[in-house]
This record gives structure tokens, C-alpha cells and sequence, in this order.
């Protein structure tokens, strides 16, 4: 498995597993079925509401956990210093392990800042080996990095052949911060596994839309977590070590890049969405 160096010095693997969406019930299976096939990247969050059912496989896998590089995110609802600290010691016991590999807070709402201390903290008390940031753009992500000590190992952002963060890329690179792609397959819209340009890539090697597109993201250095719940097709986004893209194949990809989201985190009605989020979605409330 390829990885990458952080900020840090910790190694993280280049293609891992995300969880968002697989529902409680399915995520250990799922777990399982990634870890059989050669995942050791785990992607998880507060607000998946999967935790237990992650922590369940990795217990469960019979992979050494210091062989797995398991993520997960503080949610608004636990913003806060003294909020993100206890949900950080919750989401450590549901997951079944003493620390995370990375921690992140989800998104730049509610107080950030006390929650970026709290994940200062479990840092330096060994409960996560790196900490980061997700969906913070612009000038939300240089305030929050240039008051704080520890700098973002990570940031996560939606990006995919469509989207290719060339601007974020940019940005953070001062900071030394990986990014690390949610949605890397466009979460299967705007017709990309029947792309035309891919496909024709793609039949050159005998590979898939898919398998091209993470392909492309794992060349630009940026960590992709491609989700499914089916076993054959987790193997199929994991089997791309097989072949190589040519400089040629490559700009024209870039060519692809619409700088367009799907999801708009400067929309005041998107905040409001995501701030009541956990009061409509939670299944324990």
C-alpha cells in the first residue's frame, strides 16, 4: 500500500475506506469486507453514527492495529474545548481503540477554535497521532492555522476529476498539510463512471472510470476514500498499482477540472443545515 509522509512524520496510507452513508447495521460487514481486501485506511466521523460499528470490524479483523490508520471526526454539536474532549474519549471507546491515527474537526461551524484545542490536547496525550482540519476554505482555514500550534496534518475536502481543489492545493501547501479527498469519485454523479475522456483512458489499460479517476487523484498526492458497501467493487477502487497514467493522460484530466462543488460551505442555508444536522439524523436521539 503507497503512503505519505504528514507534517508530522507519520505515514498515511494514499487510498483507504470512508464510511460515510454505510449505515449502522452494514458497517461492520463493510469494515470487514474492506480491511479482507487490503484497506488499512478507515475513514469514519462523530456524525456517520458508525463508530461502534467500525470499531466492532477492527476488533474483529485480525489485522495488528498498529498495521490500521483509523480516522474520525469531532462534530459541531460536541464544539467546543471541553465538548470536543469528552466526544473525542466517546468516540475512542466506541471505536474500541486507545487513539485515532487522525482526528479531525468536520466542519468550521460552532466554536472551532476550542475544538481545535482539544484535539491539540489528545495530540500531545498520544489519543491521536495527527489532527486536522475538514471543509475549511480561504481565509477560515489560514485564521484558524496561524493561532494555533499544532498545524494541520490534514485537511479534507470534496475532490474529485471535477473538482481538483488546485486553489486549496496551493494554500496549504505553506502549512505542510495533506489534503485528503471525500467524494473522490464524485460521490457517482455528473455521469463519471460513463465518462467519455475516462473511458478512453481507461480502455487503454483495461481499467475503469473509477479505478482512472482515483488513479489520477493518488498521482496529484492527494489521499482518496472511496466508499462502497460492495466487496468486489472496494477491491476494484483498490486494484490501481497495475498501471500508469502518462503525462498525456494526465493534463488531460486536468482538463477536466470545473472548479464547481457539489457542496457549498459558505451557503448561510447549508450552515443552517449542518448545524441542526445531528438533531434530525442522529438514529439515538
Amino acid at each position: 500500500m503507497k503512503t505519505i509522509k504528514l507534517n508530522n512524520g507519520v505515514e498515511m496510507p494514499m487510498l483507504g475506506y470512508g464510511v460515510f452513508l454505510v449505515s449502522p447495521e452494514e458497517c461492520e460487514r463493510c469494515v470487514l469486507d474492506a480491511i479482507s481486501v487490503g484497506y488499512r485506511l478507515i475513514d469514519t466521523a462523530q456524525a456517520y453514527y458508525n463508530e461502534e460499528g467500525v470499531g466492532a470490524a477492527i476488533s474483529k479483523c485480525g489485522v495488528p492495529r498498529n498495521e490500521l490508520f483509523l480516522t474520525t471526526k469531532v462534530w459541531i454539536s460536541n464544539a467546543g474545548e471541553a465538548n470536543a474532549a469528552r466526544s473525542i474519549d466517546e468516540s475512542l471507546h466506541k471505536l474500541k481503540t486507545d487513539y485515532v491515527d487522525l482526528l479531525l474537526i468536520h466542519q468550521p461551524f460552532g466554536d472551532y477554535y476550542g475544538t481545535y484545542r482539544a484535539l491539540e490536547k489528545a495530540y500531545k496525550e498520544g489519543k491521536a497521532r495527527a489532527i486536522g482540519l475538514s471543509n475549511f476554505y480561504d481565509a477560515r482555514f489560514v485564521d484558524l492555522v496561524e493561532n494555533m500550534e499544532v498545524k494541520p496534518a490534514v485537511l479534507q475536502l470534496e475532490t474529485h476529476v471535477f473538482s481538483q481543489q488546485r486553489k486549496m492545493r496551493e494554500l496549504i501547501k505553506d502549512y505542510g498539510t495533506q489534503l485528503m479527498a471525500w467524494g473522490p469519485l464524485a460521490q457517482g454523479t455528473d455521469g463519471i463512471f460513463t465518462n467519455e475522456t475516462l473511458k478512453a483512458i481507461g480502455d487503454k489499460y483495461g481499467k475503469t472510470n473509477a479505478q482512472v479517476a482515483l488513479k489520477f487523484l493518488l498521482n496529484e498526492g492527494i489521499v482518496a476514500i472511496p466508499k462502497s458497501i460492495h466487496k468486489e467493487r472496494m477491491a476494484s477502487n483498490l486494484a490501481i498499482d497495475d498501471f500508469k497514467l502518462s503525462e498525456e493522460d494526465m493534463e488531460t484530466i486536468r482538463k477536466m477540472d470545473t472548479g464547481k462543488l457539489k457542496v457549498d460551505f459558505n451557503d448561510p442555508a447549508m450552515a443552517k443545515y449542518l448545524i441542526n444536522y445531528d438533531k434530525n439524523f442522529n438514529p439515538n436521539k
